[in-house]
Formats: structure tokens, sequence, C-alpha cells
């Protein structure tokens, strides 16, 4: 009998040749500065586990909790009979947490970004993207079916000028990322939200790779920059810094109203588990107890980026705990992060079509959890095996 996904075998064989391939190691036991992964203890650099908080025992434990005393599941979406009075504990801190009037949890921070693009936009309607937004925000929009007109990476000007030229559409959206999950730069928050007030459109920020990392307290690139109540939506993600699983939409009342009437994930999957929310819970109290893991986390930022530039490596234009090491040659890159774990580092090679053909990178993020002996020996690794391969 023919098999008409045949074809998927060719192009397969064309992403090997290219080594563009991708081969997921496996997690051999808990997350954390050091894993193990396909039987090899390494210093992990893969992570977004930011504060540490994936195997905090305060969080595994009040999952364990929730499960035991709540179930392993709810049942049902939230609309029928799958809201817990956990979800809205969660939602009404997490709300707090963004300075927002009202927060809705999502399965995902894909899931936050898609739904909510799609529900509040129509054909009729223009999105205002940066060029380097995650995928997310892409289908979002792409689900929408509103045009789509797409701005220089962080060029504010360039945005005012594509919102200028769509002064006819019915509502026009600005989006960005808060930070830039390839490159680990900060979007120009306040020049975007100046344009955005100037034009009447309404401004949106991806803060997945912020939340918990930037602000007062880990709140995001909004409290960042200080631009409190000029941010109409925010994005935000549980399963980086906070360290679960999820995503979550905050801000006006009307809007969340609105999205738990109209957003699809969140009419049309059923709610996160117990356990799931109870660690959320938990992680934003830690966040706020634990001040020093955010501390922690910058310095080790610092110190790890500074031994990479001196090793004479090319971190782009990285301003957060991403700090991308820029090889641009596919091969040359899966090579280096093949040689890196070998020598015990893990650090993914991060090639076409997650960045563009050209740039590829080795994406490294240290933790909280990092110690100073961690940081030391991968800097130690990094500068002798890129010597290797000649690229410093």
């Amino acid at each position: 009998m023919s098999d008409p996904l045949a074809y998927l075998r060719t192009e397969l064989d064309e992403l090997r040749a290219q080594d563009l391939l991708l081969h997921p190691r496996t997690l051999e036991g808990p997350t954390g500065a050091r894993a193990r992964f396909d039987g090899r203890d390494v210093i992990n650099l893969a992570s977004n586990n930011y504060l540490g908080l994936a195997n905090h025992p305060r969080l595994a434990e009040a999952a364990a909790e929730a499960a035991r005393t709540l179930g392993a599941g709810s049942g049902a979406v939230r609309t029928i009979a799958g809201q817990m009075t956990l979800h809205r504990t969660l939602e009404e801190r997490f709300s707090a947490f963004k300075h927002a009037a009202a927060a809705v949890m999502f399965q995902s921070g894909f899931a936050a970004n898609a739904g909510t693009v799609a529900a509040i936009l129509t054909k009729d309607d223009v999105i205002v993207s940066d060029r380097l937004n995650h995928a997310s925000i892409i289908d979002g929009a792409r689900l929408s079916r509103a045009r789509i007109a797409v701005f220089e990476h962080k060029d504010a000007d360039h945005a005012d000028r594509l919102l200028r030229e769509h002064e006819g559409a019915a509502r026009r959206l600005l989006i960005t990322d808060g930070v830039f999950s390839m490159d680990g730069d900060i979007a120009p928050l306040p020049a975007l939200v100046e344009v955005a007030e100037r034009h009447g459109a309404i401004m949106m920020v991806d803060d997945a790779h912020a939340s918990g990392v930037l602000g007062a307290g880990g709140a995001g690139t909004v409290d960042h920059f200080g631009v409190h109540g000029r941010v109409h939506i925010q994005v935000g993600t549980l399963s980086k810094a906070i360290g679960v699983l999820g995503g979550f939409i905050a801000g006006p009342a009307h809007l969340i109203e609105w999205l738990q009437n109209r957003g699809r994930p969140y009419l049309f999957s059923t709610s996160a588990p117990p356990a799931v929310v109870a660690a959320c819970i938990e992680a934003l109290d830690v966040l706020r107890e634990e001040p020093e893991r955010l501390a922690r986390l910058w310095s080790n930022t610092s110190v790890f980026k500074e031994g990479l530039h001196a090793a004479g490596f090319d971190t782009g234009a990285s301003e957060t705990p991403i700090t991308p090491v820029i090889t641009g040659d596919e091969e040359a890159t899966q090579t280096f992060a093949r040689r890196l774990f070998e020598e015990g580092v893990f650090a993914p090679a991060i090639v076409f079509p997650t960045v563009g053909k050209g740039s590829a990178r080795i994406r490294t993020i240290v933790t909280a959890d990092h110690t100073d002996e961690d940081l030391r020996e991968a800097l130690e690794v990094f500068g002798r095996v890129g010597a290797e391969l000649g690229l410093v």
C-alpha cells in the first residue's frame, strides 16, 4: 500500500543533510542548575527555570497536597464544570502581581497569545507586530484574519509609520515581546506605548521571559519601565520564572470577561489540574518571600556575560539572562553544542527556522540556582571548546 506521507521522509532527509534536524535530549531526574540528560551529568544552561522554582520543595509539596485533596484533574473546561476555587485564587493573585484589574489563566503561554489575538480582532483590523515576535503571536495574528504589518525589530518610528498607514482600519493592535526569546534584548516599551497612544491603538506586550525577571519583584516590563495603566494587555507565562505550567492574560476586567466568553483555548480545553495551579500560587508566594532569588539571577547573569565577552564570544544585543553565543554557521553551531555537551555543559544549538539562516547561535540561560563554581566551570568549557573549533 502506498504511503501518502512518504514525502515527509524526503523532507526529513533534507533537514538531516543541512544539520537542522532536532534531537531533543531526555531529562533523567529533576531539572536544576546541574541535571542529568541522556545519561550524562551536565551544567544545565538550557532551562527557562530562571529562579530555580521548578524543583523548589515548597512548590512540590503544594502540588502534592492539591493532588491528594482535590484529585489529579478538574474533569472539564472552565465554562462547564472545571472551574475550581484554586483557579480563581491564582487569577486574583496574578492580576495583583501584574498590577492589573483582572487576569485569566490559559493552558499555556502559546494558547494565551494565540487565543487572545484571535479573540479580539477580525478581518477588518490591523496588527502591527515586531519582526522578531514569538511564534504564538504570529499564529494568533493569522487566526484573527486581521491584516498584519511587520515593523523592523524595536523600531518604534517604523511602527508609528505603519499605524499611520492603516488609519482606516476598524481597530489597530501594536504588539511586541517584552524580552525577545532568542536574543535576550528588551523591547523599547515606553516609545511603543507613546506610539500606540498617539494612534489610539491597543497596546499588547508578551512578557513570557520578563515575568519574574524584570521589574520590582519580577512584575515584568510594564513595571520595569513604569508604564502601568498604559499597556492594555499583558501576557504572562507560568512555565518559565514561575517554574510550573500555564499562561496568563492580565488587563481590564471587560477584556478578561470577553476572553472567558470568546477565547477558544479557554472555552475548548480542560482546565489546569489542581497540582499545577497550587504550585503556581506557591511560586508567587516564594517569589515575594525570597527576593534574593531575583538578585542572584542578575548577579549570575552579569558574571556569565562578562566571562563570555572576556573569552571573545559575541553575545549580540542581550540585556537579560537569555545570552546567545552567536556563531552564524548552522553546522558549526550544532558541532559546538555537541562538544559542549560531551564536556559537561548543556546549551542547545538554535538554528533555522527558529532564527534566520546565518544567525545560528548557542542559547544560554543562567539561573538563580547556578553556583559560582557552576559558572566558572561552564565558562572554562566554553572557552576551551570554542578555541578548539576556531570560534574564538
